[in-house]
């Protein structure tokens, strides 16, 4: 595995995502906007991950996509942690245990491992099969 470059694409994947939920308050469409920016974030990881996934795996790396999956949820969970909570949520009157117990929280985090899996699967390992 590529660590640096797993890493950096991690980053740069919860980046958008984290701006995606930001904008999202911007244009409010429902009235709950908390809802709103929480459902525009459920629709934006999964090609927000799909891209991640391509951008890693162009350079012909053959990494599992679950090890994957996992290293851009730890890596997102770990910068959540460091700036999301600190300075978007708990300004809000939120905690650090309502962020991580949110079930939501965890749906999504089940979205960034289930895409890179299903990338890797017919984008990596079949691509393998199809050359030998």
């Amino acid at each position: 595995m590529k660590t640096f470059r797993a890493l950096t694409i991690a980053g740069l994947v919860w980046f958008l995502g984290v701006l995606a939920y930001s904008l999202s308050f911007y244009l409010p469409i429902l009235e709950n906007v908390e809802q709103q920016a929480n459902l525009t974030l459920f629709f934006a990881v999964v090609p927000l991950v799909w891209f991640g996934a391509w951008l890693y795996y162009r350079k012909g790396v053959q990494t599992h996509g679950l090890v994957m999956g996992l290293v851009f949820f730890a890596m997102a969970a770990l910068l959540d942690a460091l700036i999301t909570v600190p300075v978007l949520i708990i300004p809000n009157g939120g905690s650090y245990y309502d962020f991580f117990t949110d079930p939501g929280f965890w749906v999504i985090g089940a979205e960034f491992i289930g895409t890179t899996l299903v990338y890797w699967n017919f984008m990596v390992r079949q691509r393998t099969k199809e050359l030998i």
